[in-house]
């Protein structure tokens, strides 16, 4: 049951701060951009049509989010495809339904979208989270490969 002061909606540029302190739930410690950059940043992201960084705010503090990438594509008849990343909580937030209204939210911002598909990534190795992304309606029957040019995130 989602608390009846929270809003979900898509992120602005006024929503950097907060957006920028909830990242340290996904990777403690990460560097943030700076101001400036943090708005360049997010207005090159608007640019992709149909992308948004979903989020759940409550009491005006944003507490958790996820980032939707809609992507063009040339098969499946020219439909597009999505990608979510960035997929966080606040700690002091979590197991109340906002992870998840955020997730559906973006889900149903895809399937407006027409994209045929929509596919997430996650190195977390707790089997709660492996249950959250099945709850929202995600299945394991992909196989996911990754170079990475910066280290994986260490969980806590």
């Amino acid at each position: 049951m989602l608390c009846p002061m929270s809003v979900i909606r898509t992120a602005t540029a006024d929503d950097l701060p907060g957006l920028l302190a909830l990242y340290q739930h996904l990777s403690p410690g990460d560097a943030a951009p700076d101001h400036a950059q943090s708005q360049a940043i997010f207005a090159r992201f608007l640019r992709y049509e149909g992308s948004a960084i979903w989020l759940a705010e409550v009491a005006g503090q944003v507490v958790a989010s996820c980032t939707l990438i809609v992507v063009p594509n040339l098969t499946r008849g020219g439909r597009p495809y999505a990608v979510i990343e960035n997929v966080v909580t606040h700690a002091d937030h979590r197991q109340q339904g906002l992870g998840t209204a955020v997730m559906r939210a973006a889900l149903d911002a895809a399937w407006a979208a027409d994209c045929y598909r929509v596919t997430l990534a996650t190195g977390s190795q707790k089997p709660g989270t492996h249950a959250f992304y099945r709850e929202v309606g995600f299945d394991g029957t992909k196989t996911c490969y990754q170079i990475r040019r910066v280290p994986a995130r260490v969980e806590p």
